[in-house]
């Protein structure tokens, strides 16, 4: 089976650090980062699963973060999470294509819950997108 791969991007080091080692202990692949910038290259640099985005963060916003991830990795289901939890950026995030909106301070076992479920989709849209490539290839040969 394969391992989920997590990306989690907070400006809070402390966050980070805790919450890395938390997923790997539980088996998880994770990298993380505390710019925005950042990323997209990881993004392209590994096929990460599943995102935790603080939506306040220096320089981009994690709803820019976001938009930006939806266009270049369409498949990566975004987490967010913040630590000033409003209805409208709830929304918003939620309008943008996150999978869910956390609000800190959040157990590692909700976390985790969440993450699973969102990888578990994304494990469902590749099937689907693997189904679509099969019936497109056996109406070639027919």
């Amino acid at each position: 089976m394969e391992r989920m791969r997590l990306l989690l991007v907070d400006d809070d080091q402390k966050f980070l650090s805790i919450t890395k080692k938390s997923l790997e202990k539980r088996g998880h692949i994770v990298q993380t980062t505390s710019k925005g910038t950042e990323v997209f290259e990881k993004l392209q640099a590994q096929n990460i699963h599943v995102v935790v985005l603080d939506v306040k963060m220096s320089g981009m916003s994690g709803v820019e973060i976001l938009k930006e991830i939806k266009k270049s990795s369409p498949l990566a289901q975004v987490i967010m999470l913040t630590g000033h939890g409003s209805v409208c950026g709830a929304a918003e995030s939620l309008k943008f294509g996150a999978i869910d909106y956390l609000i800190k301070p959040v157990s590692i076992a909700e976390l985790l819950q969440k993450a699973k479920e969102a990888f578990k989709k994304r494990q469902c849209l590749e099937q689907k997108i693997r189904d679509i490539q099969i019936r497109v290839l056996e109406c070639q040969f027919n």
